[in-house]
C-alpha cells in the first residue's frame, strides 16, 4: 500500500468487523477511516493543506489529493492556486473550482496513527448513535425485553441487545429491586437524541404499559375487537381500565379477564401484584362514572359536563368502599373518567338539597317580601332565581296550585321592583370600581359579571382585549398526576368557551387589536386555500 503500512486487505477486513459489531454501514466505516487518513496527512504536509483521502473498498488501496482552491489572487498557497496556474492543468478551470493535485505516499508516525484511531473511534461512535436513535424513534410506545446492566443511584441501566436504556426511579414499580442480570420487560415512553447519544427511557408505571400488556395477553383487544379506551395506574397498588367491545357478542370484561382470571392475572403478576379493575366503558359520562366506581353501589348522580365535575350519592355503608383506602378508589375513578367526583352519602345530600331549599325560600322571601309557605312553593316547583319568575310565561305561575291571575301578576312586579332595586345597586358599584361605560354596555355581558369583572381588575376594553379564554372560563390541569381546578373569573356564570373568545374578540376589535377585515380572514379560508383544498379533493 502507498500511503499506510498496514496491509491493504487488512485495512478492509477492520472496516468489515467494525460494521458487523457496532451494526452499521460499512460505508460509514471506511469514509471514518479517509478521514482520519486527511488529518493525518494535514499534520504533516500542514494543517492549512485541504487534504483528501480515498480508499477503494474493495481492494484497500488509499490515494491523497490536496485540493486548491482557484482565485483571482493568492492569500495561502497551501490552499490556493490562480486561473493562470490552474488553466494549465486543467483548461476548463474557473474561478472558484477545486484542482487537485496527487500526494506522494506518507508514512505515519506514531501520533498521527494515534490521532487517526481517535477520529475513526469518534465517528464510528457516531454512527453507532444515529443508528440508534434511527432504530428506536418509532418504537415508542412498544414493550421491549430487556437484562439489567447496572443500577446507578436507583436507575436501572437496561441492556436491549443493540443499544441501552434507562429506567429511571420514578418510572419504577414501588418495592421492586433489580440486580445485574436480572430480565426485565418495560414501555418505551421516550426517545430523545442528546449530545452523549441517544437516550431511551423506559417506563413500568406509566398506563399504556398496562394497555400494552393487555395487547399481549388478549387476542380481542390485539386484534381490535375490544378496545381499551382509558386506563388510570397507581403504579403497584392498584389500577383501572375501561374497555368497550366492537362486537356485541363478545364481552369486554370477561374477555379481558379470561377463564378463571388466567389474563388479567398475567398482567397482575408481570406488575408484581398490582389490582386491576376492569369497568365497562360507555359513551354515557353518568354510566361510566358510576361503573368506574366499582365495586361501590351509586344510587343518584348529577353530571356537570361544562365544569367536568360530577356530583355522586352513595348509601351510608358504601361511603369508604367508594372513597377507597386513602381516597384510592375515587381518585383513580377521577383519572379514569376525567371528571371530579364528589362523593357524598344519601343523607349528605339530603342535607345538601334541604339546604338550597332554605336558601332559596329566604331570597324568594326577602325579594319578593312574601311568607315561607309560598316561597316554599315556588321552590318546590323548580324556581331558583329572581330573574325566573320576573321574566317566565305567567301561565306558569298560575298553572302552580293557590297562584290565581292576580297572585302570579303581583309576583312578577315585585320580582321586576327587585331587580331594578339591584342593577341600580350594581351599576353604582361598577362606576365606584371604574369599569368603563364600553365594558358595562357589551353585548353578553349582565352587571353582575361586569361587576365581577372590575372587582378583578378587567375595567377597560383594554383589560378585557388582554384576557385568554381560559382567563374567564377556568382551566384544568394535572398536577402530580392529579387533576386540579383553577376558577376562571366568570365562572360563576357558567360562560362556555366559545361566548368568552366572543366577548374577548369584540374587545380586541373595539379596542383597535384587530380590525373586521382580520377577524373575517381568521373565519374564512382563503381563495388560495380553498383552490387547493379542491385540488388535494
Amino acid at each position: 500500500m502507498t500511503a499506510v503500512s498496514a496491509n491493504r486487505l487488512e485495512l478492509i477486513q477492520i472496516a468489515d468487523a467494525v460494521a458487523r459489531e457496532k451494526s452499521i454501514d460499512k460505508s460509514l466505516v471506511i469514509e471514518a477511516m479517509e478521514d482520519a487518513l486527511a488529518r493525518a496527512a494535514r499534520s504533516r504536509y500542514g494543517h492549512e493543506t485541504n487534504v483528501k483521502a480515498e480508499i477503494n473498498p474493495k481492494t484497500g488501496e488509499t490515494k491523497l489529493w490536496r485540493l486548491l482552491e482557484v482565485v483571482e489572487e493568492i492569500e495561502n498557497d497551501s490552499a490556493q492556486i490562480t486561473l493562470e496556474d490552474a488553466r494549465h492543468k486543467n483548461p476548463a478551470a474557473n474561478i472558484g473550482d477545486f484542482i487537485s493535485e496527487p500526494l506522494p505516499p506518507i508514512d505515519f508516525g506514531r501520533v498521527a496513527a494515534m490521532a487517526a484511531k481517535q477520529v475513526i473511534t469518534q465517528k464510528v461512535r457516531e454512527a453507532e448513535r444515529d443508528r440508534q436513535y434511527d432504530d428506536f424513534k418509532d418504537r415508542m410506545g412498544e414493550i421491549v425485553n430487556g437484562i439489567v446492566k447496572r443500577v446507578e443511584y436507583g436507575h436501572v441501566i437496561v441492556d436491549l441487545g443493540k443499544a441501552e436504556a434507562v429506567i429511571r426511579r420514578d418510572q419504577q414499580l414501588p418495592r421492586e429491586a433489580y440486580r445485574n442480570g436480572d430480565r426485565v420487560r418495560a414501555y418505551i415512553m421516550d426517545v430523545r437524541r442528546e449530545p452523549r447519544g441517544p437516550q431511551i427511557f423506559l417506563s413500568r408505571s406509566h398506563p399504556q404499559f398496562m394497555a400494552k400488556l393487555f395487547e399481549q395477553e388478549v387476542p380481542e383487544v390485539y386484534d381490535k375487537v375490544i378496545e381499551i379506551k382509558a386506563v388510570a395506574r397507581d403504579p403497584g397498588s392498584r389500577a383501572k381500565i375501561g374497555v368497550m367491545s366492537h362486537d356485541s357478542s363478545i364481552d369486554p370484561v370477561g374477555a379481558c379477564v379470561g377463564m378463571r382470571g388466567s389474563r388479567v392475572q398475567a398482567v397482575v403478576n408481570e406488575l408484581g401484584g398490582e389490582k386491576i379493575d376492569i369497568v365497562p366503558w360507555s359513551p354515557d359520562s353518568a354510566t361510566f362514572v358510576v361503573n368506574a366506581l366499582a365495586p361501590a353501589e351509586v344510587t343518584k348522580v348529577v353530571l356537570d359536563e361544562e365544569s367536568e365535575r360530577i356530583e355522586v350519592v352513595v348509601p351510608d355503608e358504601q361511603l369508604s368502599l367508594a372513597i377507597g383506602r386513602r381516597g384510592q378508589n375515587v381518585r383513580l375513578a377521577s383519572q379514569l373518567t376525567g371528571f371530579e367526583i364528589d362523593i357524598m352519602t344519601e343523607e349528605e345530600e339530603s342535607a345538601k338539597r334541604q339546604e338550597e331549599f332554605k336558601q332559596r325560600s329566604e331570597l324568594f322571601m326577602k325579594a319578593l317580601d312574601v311568607d315561607d309557605m309560598m316561597a316554599g312553593l315556588l321552590v318546590s316547583e323548580g324556581f331558583a332565581k329572581i330573574e325566573e319568575i320576573a321574566y317566565v310565561e305567567l301561565e306558569e305561575l298560575t298553572d302552580i296550585d293557590g297562584i290565581d291571575e292576580e297572585t302570579a301578576q303581583e309576583l312578577q312586579a315585585r320580582a321586576n321592583d327587585y331587580l331594578e332595586e339591584e342593577a341600580k345597586k350594581l351599576d353604582a358599584r361598577r362606576v365606584e370600581l371604574g369599569v368603563s361605560d364600553d365594558v358595562a354596555n357589551m353585548e353578553g355581558l349582565d352587571l353582575k359579571m361586569v361587576v365581577t369583572l372590575g372587582e378583578n381588575g378587567v375595567k377597560t376594553m383594554e383589560d378585557l382585549a388582554g384576557c385568554a379564554t381560559d382567563d374567564l372560563t377556568g382551566w384544568t390541569e394535572r398536577v402530580d398526576g392529579e387533576r386540579k381546578h383553577y376558577d376562571g373569573i366568570l365562572e360563576a356564570y357558567k360562560i362556555s368557551p366559545e361566548e368568552a373568545e366572543d366577548l374577548i374578540m369584540r374587545a380586541r376589535l373595539a379596542a383597535g387589536w384587530v380590525t373586521e377585515e382580520d377577524l373575517r380572514k381568521d373565519e374564512t379560508p382563503s381563495e388560495e386555500a380553498e383552490a387547493e383544498a379542491d385540488a388535494g379533493a
